[in-house]
């Protein structure tokens, strides 16, 4: 019996020792890291660290390939963008009274319609880009539609030096739009360029029986600033896109070191092709 207990202690005695073991292999063995000793358990760390890093391996590669997405969009928008914003750039900003109409005239000139209807007057400062073509030369119009109101004159004043050109703008149904021309004017001497090319427009030129400006009195002003003029009509489109392109001519002569260019004279121009378009509409009306 002796032998028999002996054996019988020995296996207990194995098995206890075997039992604590694989308990500390897969607990504190693999928790405290440095007391671990033995060899042949250095793999059995490495399944969940492998695990990781190949979850984290494409995330890594993952992030740089957005990014350069995202760089090579711009890049490539630049690059397409670069032809539309035309050779040229000016700066044009439309100036007058609130409700003279400023923001149809705009629109007439950049999406060919009229706003009918109620509109929403011009809050502070905003602006339009449309590239024309010039005699083969494209040029870029950033177009600054500003609001009219006595509040807002400060916020206007701040674009005045960054402007090349300025179409001023009065109702011709609305005498009072026209007898602020002359305190308009005298804030443009005030802030903006020496330089700056202005142009006079009597506006909503289709209102025949509202008409309390007559055209001869805007020819008048106009003379006496020597700034060119003209009469437009954003509901029949009349003069709108001519008003702009006199002017990016007038721009585009005074950049180029061509002489023919530089023999243009906006208020000729201005002249010459609104008695043509007053032809024109002369004989369809009678035709």
């Amino acid at each position: 019996m002796s032998t028999v207990e002996e054996k019988l202690r020995s296996v207990t005695k194995r098995s206890s020792r075997h039992g604590p073991r694989r308990t500390g292999s897969t607990g504190s063995d693999w928790s405290s890291g440095p007391g671990n000793s033995s060899g042949a358990r250095g793999p059995a760390p490495a399944t969940p660290s492998t695990s990781q890093s190949a979850y984290s391996r494409p995330q890594e590669t993952m992030g740089p390939t957005r990014r350069q997405s995202s760089r090579d969009s711009i890049d490539s928008t630049g690059q397409q963008a670069s032809p539309e914003h035309g050779e040229l750039l000016f700066k044009v900003m439309l100036l007058g009274d609130s409700g003279v109409g400023k923001t149809c005239l705009l629109t007439r000139f950049r999406d060919g319609r009229f706003l009918s209807g109620n509109y929403i007057t011009t809050v502070g400062i905003d602006f339009r880009n449309k590239v024309v073509v010039v005699d083969d030369t494209s040029i870029k119009l950033q177009i600054w539609d500003t609001a009219g109101q006595e509040r807002f004159r400060s916020v206007t004043h701040a674009y005045y030096r960054d402007a090349h050109a300025l179409l001023l703008l009065y109702d011709v149904t609305n005498k009072t739009s026209y007898d602020n021309i002359r305190a308009w004017l005298s804030e443009i001497r005030e802030h903006a360029n020496e330089d700056v090319v202005i142009m006079l427009l009597g506006n909503k030129s289709d209102c025949g029986t509202e008409r309390v400006v007559k055209r001869e009195d805007g020819e008048r002003l106009a003379q006496e600033y020597k700034v060119p003029f003209m009469e437009t009509s954003a509901k029949t489109g009349l003069n709108v896109e001519l008003a702009f392109l006199a002017v990016a001519r007038e721009l585009k002569a005074r950049k180029s070191n061509d002489p023919d260019d530089t023999k243009f004279n906006v208020q000729d121009y201005v002249r010459q092709q609104s008695q043509r378009n007053s032809c024109f509409n002369t004989n369809c009306l009678t035709t």
